[in-house]
């Protein structure tokens, strides 16, 4: 997958300034995107703030974590079902 030239955090300072009034040809112009990105970054970040999207990653990372260890422990529980019902 292509990264980002930009910071989630640039993203949303961005897009801040677009709330704020600035027209998106000249924020197009002086940080180097295309109108395309803005609108994907506006679906994707629209009315985050800096401090929530690290908590949203914080939270991504911890579920990621939790979907990990319940596939481990599946495997386990498979296992051991398998091992029981071959025990006579």
């Amino acid at each position: 997958m292509k990264r980002s030239r930009f910071t989630e955090t640039q993203i949303i300072r961005i897009l801040k300034e677009a709330e704020a009034g600035v027209a998106l040809d000249e924020l197009s112009r002086q940080h180097g995107f295309s109108k395309s990105a803005f609108y994907k970054w506006k679906a994707k970040y629209g009315g985050l703030d800096v401090n929530q999207l690290k908590r949203l990653k914080e939270l991504e990372a911890e579920n990621a974590k939790l979907k990990e260890m319940y596939a481990e422990l599946s495997l386990e529980h498979k296992f051991l079902q398998a091992v029981l019902k071959k025990k006579p």
